[in-house]
């Protein structure tokens, strides 16, 4: 097969959130270029959160995002709570991270079930999948309605929470609210577990990345609501620190901006996630970590389903910890009263880091604000994993390369929505 002319084209990558394109350029043999085209109209969002008051942040920027609005929430409270100088009572923060507990058991387990899931076992969607595994989208589909009962209680409602505020919450729930909730993540937990069990059947292609990794961390557990950065080389820094290391640039073929980490190349998100902080997870966590073959580092694209299925298990075992433990906070929120200054914010949003930075002034008053997502973090990772797959199987047929491309950039859950500020295929063969 000649590669002079060739061109693959695909309307649209399915089961991802979000719209774009991939293109390929091959000269000679050799991928000159793999460029994910991210065309989603900007957002626009830190634009027209200034002029706004910092009561406003948590609830507007939710909107960014239907499936992470907890991650957006929380970083935004972290950012505006530091600027004012408060911090939560023990009790809030630990309702802030049962909310985000459910975020990330429901996110991951409709990435992993519906989304990811199909590509392993090859059937193009979950419907088709569930004609012949009945029972691994039914098992997917109960552990995310108890991800999504705990967003509703705790927040008011599964998507686009509205019970978030600055200081904490408007309402908080008592023991026996959680009590029903308890019980369905106890079914969940058994449904996750054999989860993680299946997914490691699957044939995994035999990939790696070297790129730097990045991902908050906290000495005491599994970092998920907040905490200092750390990097793959060792590097560890506040939240404040973030813009100092990061920095990003347009890129002419995306809405999306592309970040570079002290001018290199790196990736957030669960990889990054479990590499770095994987002793701060759970033994249980850690032993069926072991279970499924996955080592304490995993650098694996196509491995990263598994360390989904981990989080979910952690998640899902820290939830119910946090409502056995649980008293219902004297107040439901600590007051927050207005100054100038700047407040830096961090999360640990299902697919990666997300920072929050907001000026205000004496009032209150959003001056200025800077949001990056995970997913804008990672395209630039995601565009070198691409001309790696390419350039190791160019002698592919069309759809055979297509496909290939598609499972790739499915392996990081893009969020193409959150980044603008996939998938038309277009491969140029010279």
């Amino acid at each position: 097969m000649s590669d002079r002319g060739r061109q693959l084209k695909v309307g649209s990558l399915a089961r991802v959130e979000g719209e774009g394109a991939l293109r390929v350029v091959v000269a000679d043999g050799r991928v000159e270029r793999a460029e994910l085209q991210i065309y989603e109209p900007p957002r626009f969002f830190e634009a027209f959160l200034r002029g706004r008051a910092y009561t406003e942040p948590p609830d507007l920027t939710a909107r960014i995002c239907g499936i992470c609005p907890v991650a957006y929430q929380t970083s935004a409270c972290n950012a505006l709570e530091q600027v004012c100088g408060v911090e939560l009572d023990r009790p809030l923060a630990d309702l802030r991270r049962l909310l985000y507990c459910g975020e990330w058991i429901s996110s991951h387990s409709l990435h992993i079930h519906l989304l990811h899931m199909p590509d392993f076992l090859g059937y193009p969607d979950a419907i088709t999948l569930s004609a012949d595994h009945r029972d691994l989208v039914v098992e997917g589909l109960a552990v995310k309605k108890a991800g999504n009962a705990l967003l509703e209680l705790i927040g008011g409602r599964p998507i686009h929470p509205i019970n978030v505020r600055v200081g904490g919450f408007y309402s908080v729930p008592t023991r026996a609210d959680l009590a029903p909730v308890a019980e369905q993540l106890r079914r969940a937990y058994d449904y996750a577990v054999n989860t993680a069990r299946r997914a490691a059947g699957f044939d995994f292609p035999d990939t790696e990345i070297d790129d730097e990794l990045l991902a908050a961390t906290d000495a005491d557990r599994y970092a998920i609501e907040g905490g200092d950065l750390r990097t793959s080389t060792g590097l560890c820094f506040p939240a404040a620190d973030f813009r100092t290391h990061v920095v990003e640039r347009q890129v002419p073929h995306s809405t999306a901006l592309h970040a570079e980490l002290d001018g290199r190349r790196y990736l957030t998100g669960p990889l990054a996630r479990y590499t770095l902080n994987y002793r701060q997870l759970s033994p249980n966590a850690r032993q069926l970590a072991a279970e499924i073959g996955l080592g304490e580092q995993c650098r694996s694209p196509f491995r990263s389903i598994l360390v989904r299925a981990v989080e979910v298990v952690y998640a899902i075992e820290e939830a119910l910890a946090l409502i056995d433990g649980y008293e219902r906070p004297g107040r439901a929120a600590v007051p927050v009263e207005p100054r100038a200054g700047t407040g830096h914010g961090v999360s640990e949003a299902p697919r990666g880091l997300l920072y929050h930075r907001y000026e205000l002034d004496d009032d209150g008053i959003v001056r200025s604000a800077d949001i990056v997502p995970p997913t804008s973090q990672n395209q630039a990772a995601i565009e070198e994993d691409l001309r790696r797959v390419v350039s190791a199987n160019l002698d592919l047929d069309d759809d055979a390369l297509t496909t290939l491309c598609e499972r790739t950039i499915r392996n990081y859950d893009p969020c193409i929505s959150c980044s603008a500020h996939f998938l038309d295929l277009d491969v140029v063969r010279r």
